[in-house]
């Protein structure tokens, strides 16, 4: 599989947040989402599916104080 770098704003796109960039910023801040600096910050396709993964049946609504969904 092909693996491509994302903006802060395709990833925010890709991740359902476009109107908030600043999630992203979040996630790269707390560790939660790798990233990379070419000029501006890019996430790797293969880095957005890790997340997914590690994040399916979380609540990430407060990064402060990640819960498992019940």
């Amino acid at each position: 599989m092909e693996d491509y770098l994302l903006s802060v704003a395709e990833t925010a796109k890709r991740l359902g947040v476009a109107s908030n960039r600043n999630f992203v910023y979040e996630l790269i801040e707390k560790g939660l989402l790798k990233s990379i600096k070419l000029k501006s910050l890019k996430v790797r396709n293969s880095e957005i599916n890790r997340f997914l993964e590690w994040a399916e049946g979380k609540d990430l609504s407060n990064l402060n104080n990640i819960k498992e969904l019940n």
